[in-house]
C-alpha cells in the first residue's frame, strides 16, 4: 500500500471546500435548491485554480455552470430512487442525455477518440487483476464511458480522462458496487489496465456524505497510485474518483503524462474531481431531492418558510 499522495490530498481539500462558499458565488445549478449554497469550483489546497499551463480554467457553459456544484448544506447531490431510470432503455437514454463538457475538467481539454463506449458493457477487474470489458450484470441497467484529453505541450505529456456514469438497478446495488470498488484496491494494489499500461501501489479511501471530507454526494471514493506505461521510464500519477448518487455512480480516472510538476498534477486532479462534480450536479438537477419535491407538487419556498417558523 502506498502512502497518501499530495495530489490526492489536494482533491480531498477540494471536497472540503465544497462547503466553504456561500450563495454569493452566484447560486446553484438547480434553481430552488434549499439552504445556503456550496460550490466545488473553489481553488485546490495549493491555493490556486489555474490550469497546468498557467491559464485560468474556462467556465463551463451551456448547462454546466461553474456554480453547478452547489447544494444545500444538509443535502448531498443525489438521485432519488423513484425518479431514477427503471428499465435498460430508460437508463441508456439517461446516460446519453447527460452533457459533460470537455472544459469541465480544465482549460484545453477536448473530446478524445473513441469518445463513447458501449452502454451495455462495463469494466470488470478479474481474478488476475486485469481489467476486462464485459456485458452488464442484472444489477446494472446502463454504463457509459466518455473520454477526454488535454494535449501535450511544452515538454508536458498529454492528460487522459475517462468518466463513466452507471445506472444501477437500485440504491443497494450501487452501494455494493462502491464497496466492491473499495475492496479491489486491497485485493489488487497492482492492476493491468490494458496491453501497455498498468497501475501499482493503489491506495483507496471512501467517505459517506456524513463524513466531513465528502461535501458533494451520498458516497465518494478516491484512489491513488502510480501509472506505468510501456516505453516511458518514470512512473506517472494516476487517480480515480467515484461518487454515488442514490442508484447512480459517476467515476473518472486521470492519467497525467510525463513532464508535469507535482503542483500541476495536483491542480489537474483537483479539476478532474470538480468535473465529476459538475456531472453530479446535473444528475441531481434531474432526479435529486428538489426534483422530487417538484414532482410531488411542492414548492421549495414552502419548505424554507416551514423551517423559519
Amino acid at each position: 500500500m502506498t502512502e497518501w499522495r499530495p495530489v490526492v490530498a489536494a482533491v480531498a481539500g477540494t471536497l472540503l471546500l465544497a462547503g466553504c462558499t456561500s450563495e454569493a458565488d452566484g447560486g446553484s445549478a438547480t434553481d430552488g435548491k434549499k439552504g445556503s449554497a456550496r460550490s466545488t469550483s473553489g481553488s485546490d489546497s495549493a491555493g490556486s485554480s489555474a490550469s497546468a499551463d498557467g491559464t485560468e480554467p474556462s467556465a463551463p457553459a451551456d448547462g454546466a455552470d461553474p456554480s453547478a456544484a452547489a447544494v444545500a448544506e444538509d443535502e448531498p447531490y443525489t438521485m432519488v430512487e423513484e425518479l431514477a431510470p427503471q428499465t435498460r432503455s430508460e437508463a441508456v437514454a439517461f446516460v446519453r442525455g447527460l452533457t459533460p463538457r470537455a472544459d469541465n475538467f480544465g482549460s484545453g481539454f477536448r473530446k478524445a477518440q473513441p469518445y463513447e463506449s458501449d452502454p451495455g458493457e462495463w469494466a470488470v477487474l478479474d481474478e488476475d487483476c486485469v481489467w476486462q470489458r464485459q456485458p452488464l450484470p442484472d444489477t446494472a441497467l446502463a454504463s457509459l464511458t466518455r473520454r477526454f484529453e488535454l494535449p501535450g505541450s511544452k515538454g508536458r505529456g498529454p492528460v487522459q480522462v475517462s468518466m463513466t456514469v452507471t445506472v444501477h438497478k437500485d440504491t443497494t446495488a450501487a452501494r455494493r458496487d462502491m464497496a466492491v470498488s473499495l475492496e479491489e484496491a486491497l485485493r489488487c494494489p497492482n492492476q493491468r489496465l490494458n496491453a501497455t499500461e498498468r497501475v501499482r501501489g493503489l491506495y483507496s479511501r471512501a467517505d459517506p456524505f456524513s463524513e466531513a471530507r465528502n461535501g458533494v454526494t451520498d458516497d465518494d471514493l478516491i484512489e491513488s497510485g502510480e501509472l506505468l506505461v510501456d516505453g516511458i521510464k518514470d512512473a506517472l500519477p494516476f487517480d480515480w474518483f467515484k461518487y454515488r448518487l442514490g442508484p447512480v455512480t459517476v467515476a473518472a480516472t486521470d492519467r497525467i503524462g510525463a513532464g508535469h510538476t507535482d503542483e500541476e498534477a495536483s491542480r489537474i486532479a483537483s479539476q478532474v474531481a470538480q468535473g465529476v462534480a459538475y456531472t453530479a450536479a446535473e444528475i441531481d438537477s434531474i432526479g435529486g431531492n428538489t426534483a422530487r419535491d417538484h414532482a410531488e407538487g411542492k414548492d421549495s419556498s414552502d419548505d424554507a418558510e416551514a423551517r423559519d417558523e
